[in-house]
């Protein structure tokens, strides 16, 4: 979190499943719970992989206590008038009015931080990704390493039975390392997908 002397701003962590968003988000979250702000914290309801209520890394960092909406206006319904750092994980899974809210918010001098995928698993933009990139303050792209050749990974690679999913498979499945691993953009592979 990064004090704005002019009030409200947004700042959005990417990259791929495993490059240690959610992690990078809790982190903020701590930073700003310890400058004394009044903190907020929202998930999708469609991600409920480590519980209703719980924000989790895929290296065990847990949160309690997220407040589970099913849509993004929802958010501002279940706002707090105290609030002053708005935290929202996996923001790929909402709705395009995300980024309208996100940038009410921040115009209201609110900080939002959002974590999420920047790319679905096909390697192509995610949902609402693109127009929060382009309006967010500040953007920081994380990346991990690629299972395959160790190289530093942007994508992320589903798996149907260990092999590659196919470019017309659901976008949305939600799941772990069970099902996703870290590539690079040499060692990632659609199946199927349009030239």
């Amino acid at each position: 979190m990064h004090y704005q002397p002019n009030g409200g701003w947004v700042e959005l962590v990417c990259g791929s499943m495993f490059s240690g968003k959610t992690e990078e988000l809790l982190r903020r979250v701590r930073r700003a719970e310890i400058a004394r702000k009044k903190v907020q914290l929202f998930k999708p309801a469609v991600d409920d992989r480590y519980g209703q209520v719980r924000v989790a890394s895929h290296n065990g960092v847990v949160r309690e206590g997220a407040l589970v909406v099913n849509c993004a206006a929802e958010i501002l319904e279940r706002l707090d008038p105290q609030t002053q750092v708005v935290a929202i994980d996996e923001i790929q899974f909402f709705d395009a009015e995300i980024a309208g809210i996100c940038d009410e918010l921040a115009d209201r001098g609110l900080c939002v931080i959002a974590a999420g995928l920047d790319q679905d698993f096909r390697g192509e933009p995610f949902g609402p990704m693109p127009v929060l990139m382009a309006m967010a303050e500040r953007v920081d792209k994380l990346h991990a390493i690629c299972v395959i050749c160790g190289a530093s990974a942007s994508r992320t690679q589903r798996l149907i039975d260990g092999q590659p999913a196919r470019y017309d498979d659901p976008i949305i499945l939600i799941g772990g390392s069970e099902s996703y691993e870290a590539r690079c953009r040499k060692c990632h592979a659609v199946p199927g997908k349009p030239e």
